[in-house]
């Protein structure tokens, strides 16, 4: 089965709106650039996103120059949901982001895999019941499972993402096309009027393809070529609450993860990792090695 790369996407800082691409990279750690800032939660501890902070999902950010391998995490210039902007440079952009997202947080540029206590996760708070806070997390109803986390790494039950990145679970997500096509014929079948728009799954690579329904949840446990890269699907992406913010022209939709739920056992997409470093661009194939 073909499937050819229609998007390549970045997002400079987690959370924050991405830059299409038609051409990059594609390094162990993923695209160059992708997830390399973050903000952390100055009140409750610990790396944060768009679950914790939902006004991050309708900024966005942009480089003023290219990331290398010396500098990975150049300047951005980040605008906020109003209009302004702010550099990661400016004395006060703290100021400017605790302000944006009513809460004290901190802008951070990707510290070495070395500098362990920058990625800890911290300790839930006392008298959470852990079942609770993952329902929150994933936006699960009390008669919905909950994702089997045994499938993520198990460094990701220690640090907030994998020490060095900043990527939640693998360096990379691909979607395809066909899956938005499902869901879309889906809420046209069933008159339901919610939005499945890809801004709100945040995809590094998006593929089109002849297939109907999820196709990629097929290529679990292959390789592939892509470009001159080589990659290996991981898992299959269980989504959580994010996936039901409001944001720019999209409305804040919890039936986006019941529908989720229902078609799809609430995942959507797949995590990549990269077995072979090389070049990857809009309108290349996936040739499958297995």
């Amino acid at each position: 089965m073909s499937a050819t790369v229609t998007h390549l996407l970045r997002y400079p800082v987690k959370s924050m709106g991405g830059q299409a691409l038609e051409r990059s990279a594609l390094t162990a750690k993923g695209i160059p650039g992708d997830r390399a800032w973050t903000l952390k939660d100055e009140e409750r501890g610990g790396i944060k996103g768009g679950k914790r902070f939902p006004q991050l999902l309708s900024m966005s950010a942009s480089f003023t120059s290219e990331p290398t391998a010396q500098v990975v995490s150049p300047e951005v210039q980040i605008t906020l949901d109003d209009g302004r902007s702010v550099s990661s440079s400016d004395p006060r952009v703290n100021e400017t982001l605790s302000a944006a997202v009513n809460a004290p947080v901190s802008l951070w540029p990707l510290l070495p895999a070395d500098q362990l206590e920058h990625y800890l996760r911290p300790p839930m708070e006392e008298g959470t019941d852990p079942e609770t806070y993952f329902r929150e997390v994933f936006a699960r109803t009390e008669d919905e499972p909950l994702p089997d986390l045994a499938a993520f790494p198990e460094e990701l039950f220690i640090y907030e993402s994998s020490p060095g990145t900043y990527f939640d679970a693998f360096p990379l997500l691909l979607m395809s096309q066909a899956s938005l096509r499902h869901f879309e014929q889906t809420m046209i079948a069933q008159g339901e009027g919610s939005q499945f728009d890809v801004r709100r799954f945040r995809p590094n690579i998006v593929v089109e393809t002849t297939a109907l329904g999820f196709p990629e949840n097929d290529w679990v446990g292959r390789q592939g070529q892509i470009g001159s890269a080589v990659i290996k699907v991981e898992i299959e992406c269980p989504r959580c609450v994010m996936t039901t913010h409001g944001f720019s022209d999209l409305p804040t939709d919890p039936k986006i993860m019941r529908h989720l739920v229902k078609e799809n056992g609430g995942n959507l997409g797949v995590y990549l990792s990269i077995e072979q470093p090389g070049e990857i661009a809009v309108g290349d194939s996936i040739h499958w090695l297995d």
